[in-house]
């Protein structure tokens, strides 16, 4: 014992010394005096490894030895190749996690809500086909749904408190309903104890599910704030609901808000929400790509991608063959669609933008462009309308024009949105072209296409925005003399170029001051410009009862201005007086009086079909002396009315966030006028 005491000191006095030269010595001779150490240390005492030591030598030893003889390089270069998946029968894929009677809707009932833009409309009738399919039922009555469904907007901040209030209230009826019928815990307990089960009404809970751009936008505060939500989607998740339903069917909030790069819903044929609708709204692209500053549907939609000609032109078909009479084309930046789906497609000539109007991102060469699918839409059925929403004015060039002059079922109405009247706020607004521009392009869209009806977005109080701009807006206005308009006060996005680089400095009075200023400008104009059709003819669609009056009809004219006149009993002069009413989905041929609105006598109105009606308008002189014997007309009825010309659109909102003319003159009502034809 004494032996080795000593022999472990005397190595100690050894380490001491190298310790203290380690202070001052320079690094690179460290390893030598480790090395010196060990010298000594063996010569004063031999030392033997321990049986850890020992294991772990020859684990390394074993795997040299396996990585010696292993694979190489090349051998994985090798087997990179393609190669033939071989299929064994004794293989089986695994369960998914949810059986097809999980996803199933059970016949559960939804109700359906709707905010925003029409493509919001379409998205809702996109969602109710999914589930739809997958067994769900709908329903009118909120009290007695199972499933509530929001389509959500997120383009202004009024829009999303409006969503908002809606959850609360949502929210309180959730929490009856719960209180007064079986424990959730209970419910869902037996809904896993017995999956094939139709669970019974009393049993029966709401989930509140929300999609759309709110959803994509603000995904983290909608699940988290208040726990209102049980299910979120964004706008490219929709063909996700049944997996989400039945996740949330657990007790779990579900969520897929991810944003596709290639999901255009072209294989799904949305459902009409309205069964006495008698125009549809058919998608063909989602997204945009131009970056606004102020715009947050990039961040909402994504980026642009273009369904399939071939697909849109399907659609088409079928609703022609389903009887509806109108088509309304939908996108982000719907006249920037570009199909190239087909790579023969990438050899077609790129359209060029309108004179003086640039892009923000580098220009897409090949694909179909929106003329090719606007010429093809409207050869579908020559008695079906064609309009297109919301376009951009960069997109319109001369062969887009000229289509719309010459296919007489494309409707004869342009949305051209300025946003501003000002150049320096459009260079803000990062829009791509100035005032001048703008002017120019208005000016040969009206030498294009005599008679069109235009109709614009305008924002008041942008970033930055002077007062000097505000003026340049409203003389803009005077100018151009829109038939109808859309007029916000600027509302901040997050995640806008604006929000992390501009500031949001004019008050809000002072937005809702310049607002009021453009909605009066506006309607002052659009007045005028309105009254520009008394005297004429009118083909008009008819949609419906007026929601002004039930005894009266209403419909829309080509140039989308909403006409009302009384629904009365005519004279069908085609088949020896009988007596006969217009219905939805009717092309009516009517004329306003010429004193409106002092009382008339008679004014004349036909029932007859689009292509009919066209030609007679191209034909059509004061008298309506007509050639309209019956070996002329159409197989359809011919019927005399009276009409007077109501407001463009539907008046401003409490929150004057948009603007049409005012209400003015009421329908005028008068009895029936037959007059031999």
């Amino acid at each position: 014992t004494l032996d080795c005491l000593f022999s472990t000191m005397h190595s100690l006095q050894r380490v001491l010394p190298v310790q203290r030269s380690l202070r001052w010595c320079p690094l690179a001779s460290v390893s030598g005096l480790l090395r010196t150490f060990r010298t000594h240390s063996s010569h004063s005492s031999p030392t033997y490894p321990s049986p850890e030591k020992q294991q772990e030598d020859a684990v390394q030893k074993d795997f040299h030895s396996r990585l010696a003889t292993g694979p190489t390089f090349q051998h994985f270069l090798n087997s990179s190749a393609p190669q033939e998946k071989v299929s064994s029968p004794d293989v089986e894929d695994p369960p998914p996690y949810l059986t097809v009677d999980e996803l199933s809707g059970r016949q559960r009932k939804v109700y359906l809500e709707t905010y925003g833009c029409q493509m919001n409309v379409n998205d809702t009738e996109i969602a109710w086909s999914v589930l739809q399919k997958n067994g769900y039922l709908r329903t009118g009555d909120l009290q007695e749904a199972d499933v509530i469904l929001l389509v959500t907007c997120s383009i202004r901040e009024k829009a999303e408190q409006t969503i908002w209030n809606r959850l609360h209230q949502l929210k309180s009826l959730k929490t009856k309903r719960l209180r007064s019928r079986v424990p959730l815990k209970k419910f869902r307990w037996s809904l896993v104890q017995l999956e094939i089960m139709c669970v019974e009404k009393k049993q029966r809970y709401q989930l509140n599910l929300e999609t759309g751009c709110m959803a994509e936008r603000l995904k983290e505060e909608i699940l988290n704030r208040e726990k209102m939500v049980d299910i979120l989607a964004g706008p490219d998740a929709y063909r996700d609901l049944p997996r989400l339903l039945a996740v949330a069917e657990s007790g779990q909030q579900a969520a897929n808000v991810l944003l596709s790069l290639d999901e255009t819903y072209a294989d799904i044929m949305p459902v009409q929400t309205s069964p006495s609708a008698t125009s549809a709204f058919v998608s063909i692209m989602r997204g945009c790509d131009n970056m606004c500053s102020y715009c947050i549907v990039p961040f909402t939609r994504g980026r642009e991608r273009s369904r399939p000609v071939a697909s849109i032109l399907e659609e088409v078909r079928k609703l022609s063959e389903q009887g509806l009479k109108e088509v309304t084309l939908l996108g982000q930046n719907v006249n920037s669609f570009r199909d190239d789906s087909e790579i023969q497609f990438n050899n077609a000539v790129s359209t060029s933008l309108s004179r003086g109007f640039s892009a923000n991102y580098k220009a897409k060469q090949g694909g179909l462009r929106f003329a090719h699918l606007l010429d093809q839409v409207s050869r579908v059925d020559p008695e079906m309308r064609i309009r297109f929403t919301s376009p951009h004015p960069k997109d319109f060039p001369d062969e887009v024009l000229q289509l719309i002059h010459e296919r007489d079922n494309i409707c004869k109405q342009i949305h051209l949105p300025a946003q501003s009247g000002s150049s320096r706020v459009l260079e803000a607004m990062r829009r791509g072209y100035s005032r001048e521009a703008y002017v120019d392009l208005i000016h040969h869209i009206r030498e294009s296409i005599p008679g069109v009806s235009l109709s614009s977005d305008f924002i008041a109080g942008f970033c930055g925005e002077m007062e000097e701009d505000h003026l340049q807006t409203v003389s803009l206005l005077r100018e151009i003399r829109y038939n109808t308009g859309f007029l916000f006060a600027y509302s901040m996005r997050q995640k806008t170029r604006a929000y992390h680089r501009l500031k949001d400095d004019v008050p809000e009075e002072v937005k809702l001051r310049r607002l009021e200023e453009l909605i009066t400008v506006f309607r002052e104009e659009a007045t005028k410009v309105n009254r520009s059709s008394v005297g004429c003819t009118q083909l008009v669609l008819v949609e419906g009862v007026s929601k002004r009056s039930a005894t009266d009809l209403c419909g829309r004219n080509d140039g989308n201005l909403k006409v009302v006149f009384p629904d009365a009993e005519m004279e069908d002069v085609t088949a020896s007086g009988r007596g006969v009413r217009a219905q939805p989905g009717d092309y009516v041929l009517v004329e306003c009086p010429l004193t409106c609105p002092v009382p008339v006598s008679s004014v004349s109105l036909l029932h007859l079909s689009w292509g009919h009606g066209y030609s007679l308008l191209l034909h059509h002189t004061a008298s309506l002396a007509l050639d309209c014997s019956a070996s002329s007309l159409p197989s359809r009825h011919v019927l005399l009315l009276c009409w007077t010309v109501s407001d463009a659109s539907s008046s401003p909102s409490s929150a004057a966030l948009c603007a049409a003319p005012p209400a003015s003159p009421r329908p005028l009502r008068s009895a029936p006028f037959f007059m031999p034809v």
